[in-house]
């Protein structure tokens, strides 16, 4: 049994140690803050310290190269005057910097032990500028020497204004300023280094006590809450796993003892909802799943009933249109104009007898697409010529050329392209595009038919027949979806408010039957171009192409 608590006791506990654990930690963080504070500054002041030395070793350099320029004047070795002036400017300009540095280093470090230093360097950089004044008008009065005059009278002249200013030697001024720099940056990074390691000793020292408080504690609120929360927690998940049987062994006043009491008052009540729960959920469980039997039954039926209906209506819409075009037309120029020749009878009802056959194996292959609820199809295969189809094609599709005034120019002769197929059924696929370039060309177009060389993918060849129209083409955004069942575009329904869009994807099937494949190439407005590409069963010479 665990020990019990009072509740009052036990949060003012951890209140209590809480409220420690803060302060230390807002402690540590403001020793931090202060320690950072004090760490920055000493680097700073390091730093303005080497800053400070540099410029006087800048301004010595300066002050040598204009010392040159000087002699250079006296010995009329054409002296730049651009020059004189850059240097004057630049000894201007680090005076001007060693002051601002100067003004930093007080507004730092303005004790007793540094006071002395700020008064000597502030006293060298008050004698500096004022020699630099000096300085300036004589080189600027310089000028070559006559020769009658005495250089070496010349050289003292202006050796003495370069070295000596209100009875201070120049050359020991700056030695003595850059010497004390140097030793008040070494003082400076000396006090940088042992600041930073006081405030490293400090902060181990305080992170280190903060991480044993925070141990010791963790260790006491752990051993004190272990044993109850167990029980707790051992309770609740029997009562996830629907356990409410189960009862927490907790006694006493302290809120774990509360909280286990809640609990198995929570686990009985559950219990007894359970219990009238599952009995009614029983009872409509099955009367649920009957019904819903019931209902998935005669909605699969009818959906199925219904696409299968629409789809064979469809079909049989766009796959008939097609060849009773053709029929009629093939009769009408027939029947059109003076007398023919037996053989010309002959020949059309050839024509009308070999589209009546293809007639009925389209409707043989609707059937049996609806009844299977598959797209595939049934090929007849056999060596053959694609050109031969191509051109049965053709002569089918000028029919339905004329009727809308279009022209079909096609290959009249070529060398044989041979592939395992069905010719049926490729002159079905070849009719589909045909018929598909013509309705959407503009009256008096022309409809161009081409067979391009056979080409190596891999190791097996192919031909490509082409079907291109002048008419209305495909905007790109529907060029992907051609060949989509019951796709149509907005233009294409606006130049022909006819058509199923079923037209292509049913010439894929037949394409991708044959082994092969279909392509659209389109822009608005300037015509479409469909592509077959055939495998073939040996490579063959192009087709020329004549109108």
């Amino acid at each position: 049994m665990s020990p019990a608590y009072n509740s009052d006791m036990f949060r003012k506990r951890l209140t209590i140690a809480l409220a420690v654990l803060a302060a230390a930690t807002v402690a540590q963080g403001g020793f931090a803050l202060w320690s950072a504070h004090v760490a920055e500054t000493q680097v700073i002041r390091g730093r303005i310290a080497s800053d400070i030395q540099q410029g006087f070793l800048e301004l010595s350099a300066r002050k040598q190269r204009l010392r040159t320029w000087v002699v250079q004047m006296l010995l009329g070795a054409n002296a730049d005057l651009a020059q004189r002036e850059i240097l004057h400017a630049e000894m201007r300009e680090i005076l001007q910097r060693l002051n601002g540095l100067s003004q930093q280093a007080v507004a730092l470090d303005n004790s007793e032990a540094t006071r002395y230093e700020h008064e000597n360097r502030k006293s060298s950089l008050t004698v500096l500028d004022q020699s630099l004044g000096e300085l300036e008008r004589t080189v600027a009065a310089a000028r070559p020497l006559d020769a009658d005059a005495d250089p070496r009278e010349a050289w003292d002249t202006i050796s003495k204004v370069f070295d000596v200013s209100q009875g201070h030697d120049l050359r020991t001024l700056v030695a003595q300023s850059i010497e004390r720099e140097a030793v008040a940056k070494a003082r400076e990074r000396a006090a940088a280094d042992a600041s930073l390691r006081g405030m490293r000793t400090l902060w181990l020292g305080a992170a280190g006590t903060l991480a044993v408080a925070a141990l010791l504690l963790g260790v006491y609120f752990a051993r004190a809450l272990r044993g109850p929360l167990d029980k707790l927690s051992a309770g609740a998940s029997a009562l996830q796993n629907g356990q409410f049987d189960h009862r927490i062994a907790l006694d006493g006043a302290d809120e774990f003892a509360a909280v286990a009491r809640s609990m198995n008052a929570m686990a009985a009540e559950l219990a007894e909802h359970r219990a009238r729960e599952a009995e009614a959920r029983h009872r409509l469980e099955e009367l649920v799943q009957s019904r819903t039997a019931e209902l998935q039954g005669a909605l699969g039926a009818l959906q199925e009933m219904d696409v299968r209906r629409r789809q064979l209506l469809a079909d049989i819409s766009h796959e008939l249109r097609t060849p009773t075009t053709a029929i009629r037309g093939e009769a009408e120029v027939t029947l059109r104009g003076q007398a023919h020749t037996v053989e010309d009878y002959r020949s059309t009802l050839q024509r009308i007898v070999e589209i009546a056959r293809q007639l009925g194996r389209v409707i043989d292959d609707l059937l049996t697409m609806t009844r299977s609820d598959t797209d595939s199809l049934a090929l007849k295969r056999q060596q053959m010529d694609v050109g031969v189809a191509l051109a049965e094609a053709v002569d089918q599709a000028r029919a339905i050329a004329a009727e809308r005034n279009i022209h079909i120019q096609a290959p009249s002769t070529g060398t044989v392209l041979t592939i395992m197929g069905d010719a049926l059924r490729l002159r079905q696929l070849f009719m589909l595009l045909l018929d598909n370039a013509i309705r959407y060309s503009r009256p008096g177009g022309t409809v161009e038919v081409e067979v391009r060389t056979p080409q190596e993918v891999l190791v097996t060849p192919f031909c490509e027949v082409r079907v291109r129209d002048h008419g209305i083409g495909i905007p790109d955004n529907e060029l992907t979806r051609v060949f989509e069942r019951h796709f149509r575009g907005e233009e294409a329904r606006r130049h022909r408010a006819d058509g199923s869009g079923l037209g292509l994807s049913i010439g894929l099937a037949l394409a991708r039957a044959h082994g092969g494949e279909v392509s659209m190439e389109s822009s608005p407005d300037t015509g479409t171009t469909a592509i077959v590409r055939l495998p073939l069963l040996a490579p063959s010479p192009a087709y020329p192409v004549t109108s």
